[in-house]
């Protein structure tokens, strides 16, 4: 579960991702408060990451970064007004951009803390990284069966695309359609059911079960690895949030552990845990960079 709040303590992980391998970093972090960042490269070779609270920041080295204003601007399709007039501002969390056909595309949560119903995830568009258009939802909990919905992350296998999501109520995944901005075959679920059941929607695939949130999926030679983390994030010098793995020849899995137990019966490889100086190491992301020659060179 990610929320801004969160202490600066926490040690937010990178994969990256076909970058210069031989500029070496004793610590390629920014030293402030930026939960849940995804990190792009853009055309002209500087590097935007996305996070909690509709922050970014560039860069042209991975380490001296500046802030950015008026990239995304907080989302209001989720916002609501309760009988006594009071109105619960849902803010944008987890941002997951990506370059698809052409275009940025920004996947988010919508979220209030300490609601899972109503939660969802969005979708954002721009021509350029630094200026994204609202396009609203792509589901809410309720309409597609999963609760607390969010931390959303894109992937592409095939010429499908998909989206990935969950937090604690398993980790989950659909397919899209051809321009990324809906999921494929959609039709909203009225949860919960008479009977105080959730419903899932029949183009869910559940990949990892409900100990894990903040995933993130990364494919070398033949396998698919699952990342997620586990545990509690956001209790300071308390945190167990920690950084988990497991992998699959399939995309769909079963993704497994070392030792052959499954990620849908919530059994995992940990990778990262936290220590002295790092509490709470945890929500994973990639750093994208564009396909082709068009990029400049790190310096």
């Amino acid at each position: 579960m990610k929320k801004t709040r969160l202490f600066a303590t926490l040690f937010l992980v990178f994969v990256a991702i076909q970058v210069n391998a031989q500029k070496k970093y004793s610590n390629p972090v920014y030293g402030s408060d930026f939960p849940d960042p995804t990190v792009q490269r853009a055309l002209d070779g500087t590097f935007y990451s996305y996070a909690t609270g509709c922050k970014c920041k560039k860069s042209t080295d991975l380490v001296n970064w500046t802030n950015v204003s008026g990239v995304i601007s907080r989302p209001t399709w989720n916002d609501s007004i309760h009988a006594d007039g009071t109105r619960d501002n849902y803010s944008l969390w987890a941002a997951d951009v990506n370059y698809v056909d052409g275009k940025y595309i920004c996947y988010y949560a919508s979220a209030l803390w300490g609601n899972g119903s109503r939660t969802g995830i969005g979708v954002a568009v721009g021509d350029t990284p630094t200026k994204f258009t609202d396009k609203g939802k792509l589901f809410r909990s309720t309409e597609i069966g999963v609760k607390n919905s969010i931390d959303p992350c894109y992937v592409e296998e095939f010429d499908k695309k998909y989206i990935i999501w969950g937090s604690f109520n398993d980790i989950c995944m659909a397919e899209l359609t051809d321009d990324a901005l809906a999921v494929k075959n959609f039709s909203p679920i009225n949860n919960p059911q008479p009977d105080g059941s959730w419903k899932r929607h029949t183009g869910v695939t559940k990949l990892a079960g409900g100990a894990f949130e903040g995933a993130m999926i990364y494919k070398r030679g033949k396998y698919y690895y699952l990342f997620c983390s586990v545990g509690s994030c956001c209790e300071g010098e308390n945190s167990t949030y920690r950084t988990v793995v497991g992998r699959s020849t399939k995309l769909t899995g079963p993704y497994v552990n070392k030792q052959g137990g499954q990620m849908v019966s919530n059994n995992y490889t940990t990778i990262i845990s936290g220590n002295d100086r790092w509490k709470g190491p945890g929500h994973n992301s990639e750093i994208h960079r564009r396909r082709g020659a068009d990029l400049a060179p790190l310096s």
